[in-house]
C-alpha cells in the first residue's frame, strides 16, 4: 500500500498537456515588403495627394464659375430667328480689338456668343477673346484666355498642375500621380490579403466591419473599404494625369509615337498659292501673312456644314498664303465631336479630312481621358464623379493618419507620438525567382516613371539607414554568464 493511500489523500488525476499558443500569423515577404511600401508611401506621399485632390476638387467647379463670374460675355440672348453673317461678327471684333492677329473663331449657337481669339507677342501662349453677340453684333466684352479657358479656370488649372510655380511645381502632381496607382493597388491587395486571412466574409471588403470595436481596427475598415470602392477611379486619374506631366507624359508621347498611335496631322498645304480676293468687306489679320477676307470665314463654315461638322466648331485661318483653314469640332461632351476638315477658302473645297472615328485606339482613348480627367466628358456627372473621388481621397487619407496615430505606444516607458513602421526584412526573404522578375520590372517602371523611380529608390536609401541606425542605437545584450559546475 502506498503512502498515499494511507494517508487517504486522493491521487490527483493526471492533466491533459496544455496545448502550445498559436504563433501569430508572419506576413510573407512579398505581404512585409509591401505593407512597408504602403506604409512609406501613405505618410511621405498622401501630402501631395492632398494638395492634388484639394485643388482638382476646386477645378471640377469651373464650368459653374463661368457662368457666375462671365455669363455677360460667354451668354447671348437669342434675338430673332437668324444670325448675322460671320464675316459681320468678325468685323465687330476687330473694331473692338483693332490690335493683333486673328487666329481662331467659333461661331456662336443658340445662347453662346461667338468668340474671335486675337494673339498678340507680349501674351505668350494666352490671347486676347472678343465675345460678339451673333444676333446684334455687339462687342459683350474681352477676356484674356489660355487656349479658350478663362481667367477663373486657367488660374484653377496652373493651381492643379503646378501650385503657380511653373515647371518646378509640375514635379508635385506629377509625383502624386506616379505613386497614386501603386498605393491603389497595394492597398487593395493588403486588405485582400488581410480578409482571407481572417477568413472574414467577402462582403467586408466593400463594407465596413463595424462589429470590430473601436479604435484602430474600425478605421483600418473605413480607410480599406473606401479605398476599395475608389480603386477604379484613382487608377484613372493617375494614368491619364501622367499622361500629359513633364518626364512620364514625355516617355508616354514617345510610346504613342514608336506606335505611330498620334492623334494623326491634318495637311493643311496647298498646291497653288490662291490669289488673295477683294471686295468691301472687313478685313483682320489671320496671322503673320497678311490679311484676310472676313467674308471667308461665311465660306469656310457652310463647307464644314455641308461636310457634316455639325454642332460647336472652331474656324482657324490660315497663317500665310498657300495653307489651307481647318475647321474643327469642339464638342467634349458624350459622343464627342472632334472630326476636322482643311479648306481652300479660294475654292471652297474641302483639300483634308481627319475623323475622329479612323484615330487610333490609344489615341482616342487618350483624348477621352483627358476629357474625363477635366469632368468635360460626361456633363454634370462627370463633375459629380470627380468631386466624389476627391472627396474619397481625402477621407482615405485622413484615416491612414489616423491609423498611425493610433498605434503609437501609449506606455509610461515607450511613449511615442506615432506608431512604428512596419517591420523590414521583406526583401531579404523574397525567393531568387521574385527578386530576378521583381527588380527588372521596378527599373523598367522607374525609368517609365522617374519621379515614381527617384523616390522609391530614395525610400529604400532612408530605410537602409534608419535600419543602421536602429541597430547601432539598440543596447547590446549582455552574454549569460555558465552556470557553476556541480549546480
Amino acid at each position: 500500500m502506498s503512502l498515499t493511500e494511507l494517508s487517504g489523500t486522493p491521487t490527483p488525476e493526471p492533466s491533459a498537456p496544455e496545448k502550445p499558443a498559436r504563433p501569430a500569423r508572419r506576413p510573407s515577404p512579398f505581404g512585409a515588403l509591401l505593407l512597408r511600401l504602403h506604409f512609406y508611401a501613405g505618410i511621405l506621399v498622401a501630402p501631395f495627394l492632398v494638395v492634388a485632390a484639394l485643388t482638382g476638387l476646386a477645378y471640377t467647379t469651373t464650368p459653374q464659375l463661368d457662368s457666375i463670374l462671365y455669363g455677360d460675355q460667354l451668354t447671348a440672348a437669342p434675338v430673332g430667328d437668324r444670325q448675322l453673317p460671320l464675316a459681320e461678327q468678325v468685323g465687330a471684333a476687330r473694331n473692338a480689338h483693332p490690335t493683333g492677329s486673328i487666329t481662331a473663331v467659333q461661331p456662336g449657337d443658340g445662347d453662346r456668343t461667338t468668340t474671335v481669339v486675337f494673339s498678340l507677342p507680349e501674351l505668350g501662349e494666352k490671347q486676347h477673346t472678343v465675345y460678339i453677340n451673333p444676333y446684334t453684333g455687339e462687342s459683350q466684352g474681352q477676356l484674356t484666355t489660355w487656349f479658350g479657358s478663362t481667367p477663373a479656370a486657367t488660374w484653377l488649372d496652373d493651381l492643379h498642375r503646378h501650385l503657380h510655380l511653373g515647371t518646378v511645381g509640375e514635379n508635385y502632381s506629377e509625383l502624386a500621380a506616379s505613386w497614386l496607382w501603386v498605393m491603389a493597388l497595394g492597398g487593395v491587395i493588403l486588405w485582400w490579403r488581410r480578409r482571407s486571412a481572417a477568413r472574414a466574409s467577402v462582403r467586408h471588403l466593400l463594407v465596413p466591419d463595424l462589429s470590430t470595436g473601436r479604435g484602430v481596427r474600425r478605421t483600418r475598415s473605413w480607410h480599406a473599404t473606401t479605398g476599395v470602392w475608389l480603386t477604379v477611379g484613382l487608377l484613372f486619374l493617375s494614368a491619364t494625369g501622367l499622361t500629359w506631366s513633364r518626364y512620364a507624359g514625355a516617355n508616354f508621347a514617345s510610346g504613342l509615337d514608336a506606335l505611330n498611335a498620334r492623334t494623326p496631322e491634318i495637311s493643311t498645304s496647298l498646291t497653288a498659292v490662291p490669289a488673295e480676293p477683294g471686295g468691301g468687306h472687313h478685313h483682320g489679320d489671320a496671322g503673320e501673312g497678311g490679311t484676310v477676307e472676313s467674308a471667308a470665314f461665311d465660306r469656310v463654315l457652310t463647307v464644314a456644314r455641308d461636310a457634316r461638322l455639325s454642332g460647336p466648331v472652331e474656324i482657324i485661318p490660315a497663317a500665310e498664303p498657300g495653307v489651307a483653314w481647318t475647321v474643327t469640332q469642339i464638342d467634349n461632351t458624350w459622343p464627342v465631336a472632334k472630326d476636322r476638315i482643311a479648306v481652300d477658302p479660294a475654292t471652297s473645297t474641302v483639300t483634308a479630312r481627319s475623323d475622329f472615328a479612323d484615330w487610333p485606339l490609344l489615341a482616342q482613348l487618350s483624348g477621352l481621358g483627358i476629357q474625363a480627367h477635366m469632368g468635360l466628358l460626361f456633363g454634370l456627372v462627370n463633375q459629380i464623379l470627380l468631386a466624389a473621388l476627391a472627396l474619397g481621397l481625402l477621407c482615405v487619407i485622413v484615416w491612414g493618419y489616423r491609423m498611425w496615430w493610433q498605434r503609437r505606444p501609449t506606455r509610461t516607458d515607450r511613449r511615442a507620438l506615432a506608431g512604428t513602421p512596419p517591420a523590414r526584412g521583406g526583401v531579404r526573404g523574397l525567393p531568387l525567382w521574385a527578386l530576378l522578375i521583381g527588380v527588372p520590372v521596378v527599373v523598367a517602371v522607374g525609368w517609365a516613371l522617374p519621379l515614381f523611380g527617384l523616390t522609391l529608390l530614395a525610400f529604400l536609401v532612408v530605410d537602409v539607414v534608419a535600419g543602421a541606425v536602429s541597430r547601432r542605437r539598440r543596447p547590446a545584450q549582455a552574454p549569460t554568464s555558465p552556470a557553476p559546475v556541480g549546480s
